[in-house]
């Protein structure tokens, strides 16, 4: 069974604990690169904060777009804007563990390959570390020190 997301678990839980998950966590729940509306940071619906979070944008930007637009195309804007704050769905009450970890999730919306190629680099250094440690274990050197260990017990 794979660990919840650190966003689904009370904080000092066990990842590989059961139950205690945040409303709407597990499968198809809530996930951080997903665009939500945030109703606390907005002003009307909350769409161009949710918006500014999901790319990492400042709001104001958002929302002077929004009113340029408004004035340029005012049915359009207005009909896009109710559309969105009827199909988004607003932001589930779940925090970061860390601001690192907020960073981490937006830099996998705005960047995905960057992040993508950043974990990969992770996990082949990784993978040197266990091949070196397997290719010690094998080894005559390994055999020799675990005799001297024996010897002495």
């Amino acid at each position: 069974m794979s660990p919840r997301p650190s966003h689904c678990r009370p904080r000092g839980q066990n990842p590989h604990a059961e139950g205690g998950s945040r409303p709407g966590c597990g499968s198809g729940g809530p996930r951080p690169s997903r665009l939500y509306r945030n109703t606390e940071r907005g002003k009307i619906f909350g769409v161009c904060a949710g918006l500014a979070d999901y790319f990492g944008i400042s709001v104001f930007v958002v929302r002077i777009a929004a009113v340029i637009a408004l004035f340029v195309f005012t049915m359009p804007t207005l009909v896009c804007y109710f559309l969105a704050a009827l199909l988004i769905s607003k932001a589930p009450e779940y925090h970061y563990e860390s601001d690192a970890e907020k960073e981490f999730w937006r830099q996998v919306r705005v960047k995905p390959s960057e992040s993508l190629s950043r974990l990969r680099h992770r996990y082949r250094e990784q993978e040197q570390r266990i091949r070196n440690m397997e290719a010690f274990v094998t080894s005559s050197e390994a055999k020799l020190h675990r005799a001297f260990r024996d010897l002495e017990a």
